[in-house]
């Protein structure tokens, strides 16, 4: 500890101030920022003699821009100190009750409001009698930049308070509102990928898209990005606003601004810390990025006799969340075979805690994204989790190169059997043709035994790893070719087991047509597009022979399914393969196409989806039963679908069936429309 550490902790700081506040531009995560921000506050605390007034821990974090009109702020729009857990915010209110240990208030209850921390950027909205007159960044919290013409295009944004003419609540002569504006999660990916689309430079996270369009000289450009806002709290004003804090967020939305719908009243710090753990599963199933949680305490007056800390005001605290985006080093990649073959290129990353876990390994998600995006190897890059999807690559921190970092080659070879890769025009997967590679064959069959393929009791994902590995395995039918003594020579198979497995392969071979198709797994064609197919061509003998225009002809098939059908039925191996299914005894036809009755059946043109747990049928049955009667099944609810058959603990589909005025039915309702 010394004072060049100081400051060089200060000067990489104010880089990194210039390159987030400025330039918005990051080269570090938040997280990343943040260990280097608490580092000097730790030594400044414990040598106070060298803290100087423009230290990062005296000022808020942030700078004014040249290309806009500076504004004074009428009151200073502060940041928040930190807390990481339920036991710091337990803390922080031991803290402030021992600032006020003389006044009667550190004795009484304390309640708070606890609102999201949004990731975007904050604005100050100035009224004067009931008019929106001015908005501003924060700045570096005394001076922000007017950028009131670009806040004007937000349709979120009240031009005039309040929204309601008819409204009989008092304005203020001046009140000063401060916000977030953010880009919503959905719209941000639709708008982002525009960008792509026509050769732009895309943006690396919705905070960066909001500032960078809040920003604009023209604005133009910021009216046609997808951006809204959140406002929570009051900052200065003339007249009358409630006390509470939780009142005044009300009174905001009385008065017409939006306020983000998942803020709560918390009636003591333990209510906060388990709302804190709350939110830390609830930020995945939002629809705006949030990296933390802000509390504060519900008594204004008591928060303004708090006073403030350095720059940070006792009355209100952050609560972050474990970082889920950091950067890092690409060591190298790794590229494995998926089942239908496709080539899937993986990052070896220098490890790096995100939320909580030690990530050592991210999807690049394919080459093509990787050239987009210009990822090298040895380059610094950024990496985010979230939830409970699987780490990726966001992108590559450019400004960082020093000239050694490789491009990454599309690979020739598939890195498991040496066959040469296939691309086909269009489409962004490499994958390799050979339907007997070793990697492939694993995941093949796997998913061939699956409950969703030809459902084999008792053969399960590592019975079909070890059986292929150990060479017992050497194609999809040597599943019906198992040797009892062979398997009863396997290490942990005894003879119950063997005599299960066994039998759960024999009974599978009554499995109908449509799953057989299905589990052969060919790109593109899943248990729906199966049952499509095998209704018009009744065979699978009767597919294989068919061209790629007739089977385009096909209501519901795509010309990629028609192609990769022609391509696999056009393989010898997988004729080959076929040949041995059928000397096994599977199925390969549902038999002839039973005659309408007279007058047609019951659900004849209608389209159904199925969600949820039914009563007294499973959804394969449910599916059967619908298409006996003339009905068709499809996976995901649209403009188009008739009826939703929902049953207990209905999803997504079922908000997705109203939100379409979708017609929703139970499974009693099902059998009166069959009659």
């Amino acid at each position: 500890m010394s004072l060049e550490r100081v400051q060089e902790l200060r000067d990489q700081l104010n880089f990194h101030i210039h390159r987030y506040y400025v330039l918005n531009s990051p080269v570090v995560s938040d997280a990343e920022y943040d260990e280097l921000f608490h580092e000097l506050r730790r030594i400044e605390e414990a040598n106070p003699e060298w803290v100087t007034a423009d230290s990062p821990t005296q000022r808020v974090s942030g700078l004014v821009a040249d290309a806009f009109e500076k504004v004074a702020h009428t009151a200073p729009i502060l940041s928040l100190a930190n807390a990481f857990n339920g036991e710091d915010l337990h803390d922080w209110e031991g803290r402030n009750r021992r600032h006020l240990k003389d006044d009667t208030a550190a004795d009484e209850p304390w309640d708070y409001v606890v609102e999201p921390k949004i990731d975007g950027l904050t604005v100050v909205l100035t009224y004067e009698n009931g008019r929106f007159v001015l908005g501003a960044t924060r700045g570096n919290g005394e001076i922000g930049e007017n950028i009131t013409q670009n806040l004007l295009t937000l349709w979120s944004l009240p031009k005039r308070i309040p929204v309601d003419r008819e409204s009989d609540l008092q304005v203020p002569e001046r009140l000063v509102v401060r916000g977030e504006a953010f880009f919503p999660l959905d719209q941000f990916k639709t708008w982002n990928k525009g960008l792509e689309d026509a050769g732009e430079k895309t943006y690396m996270n919705p905070r960066n898209a909001a500032s960078g369009s809040l920003r604009q000289l023209d604005s133009r450009i910021t009216a046609a990005r997808p951006l809204t806002m959140f406002c929570y709290d009051i900052v200065d004003w003339d007249g009358d606003v409630p006390e509470m804090q939780w009142d005044r967020l009300q009174y905001l939305k009385d008065l017409g601004f939006p306020v983000a719908p998942e803020t709560i009243y918390a009636k003591n710090i333990e209510a906060v810390a388990t709302r804190f753990e709350e939110w830390i599963e609830l930020r995945n199933r939002i629809n705006y990025e949030v990296d933390g949680i802000v509390v504060k305490l519900n008594n204004k007056s008591v928060a303004d006799q708090l006073g403030f800390t350095g720059k940070d005001p006792r009355g209100a605290i952050a609560g972050k969340f474990p970082a889920l985006e950091k950067t890092t080093k690409l060591l190298d990649i790794n590229v494995s075979v998926g089942r239908t073959g496709v080539l899937a290129p993986a990052a070896v990353l220098e490890p790096v805690e995100l939320g909580g876990v030690i990530v050592r390994n991210a999807t690049l998600h394919n080459f093509d994204e990787i050239a987009r995006k210009d990822i090298r190897i040895g380059d610094r890059v950024w990496v985010k989790r979230a939830g409970d999807v699987i780490p990726y690559v966001v992108g590559p921190i450019v400004d960082l190169r020093d000239g050694s970092e490789r491009p990454i080659e599309i690979p020739t070879n598939c890195p498991s059997c040496n066959t040469l890769v296939v691309r086909i025009e269009g489409e962004v997967a490499v994958y390799c043709d050979n339907p007997s590679c070793p990697e492939q064959l694993v995941r093949r069959v796997e998913y061939f035994v699956s409950r969703g393929a030809m459902d084999i009791d008792g053969f399960g994902s590592q019975t079909a790893e070890l059986l292929t590995n150990l060479g017992m395995i050497k194609d999809l039918a040597d599943v019906y070719y198992q040797d009892r003594d062979a398997l009863l020579e396997l290490e942990g198979f005894k003879d119950k087991k063997v005599d299960n497995l066994l039998s759960g392969v024999e009974k599978s071979k009554e499995q109908p047509a449509t799953r057989f198709l299905t589990a052969l797994g060919i790109r593109f064609v899943g248990e729906v597009v199966a049952g499509i197919l095998l209704d018009e061509f009744r065979t699978i003998d009767a597919l294989s022979e068919a061209d790629q225009e007739s089977i385009e002809a096909v209501h519901g098939i795509g010309s990629g399914t028609a192609e990769s059908l022609v391509r696999w039925f056009a393989n010898e191996k997988n004729q080959a393969l076929l040949t041995k299914f059928r000397e096994a005894g599977l199925q390969f036809s549902i038999g002839e196409k039973p005659e309408a009755p007279e007058g047609g059946l019951p659900l004849d043109g209608l389209t159904f989806v199925i969600t949820g747990t039914l009563p007294s049928m499973s959804r394969p049955d449910a599916k059967k039963l619908i298409e006996a009667n003339g009905g068709k099944v499809t996976g995901s609810v649209s403009k188009n679908t008739n009826y939703l058959l929902a049953g207990e603990k209905a999803g997504s589909k079922l908000t997705k069936a109203e939100g379409l005025g979708v017609n929703i039915i139970s499974e009693e309702q099902l059998n009166e429309l069959i009659g």
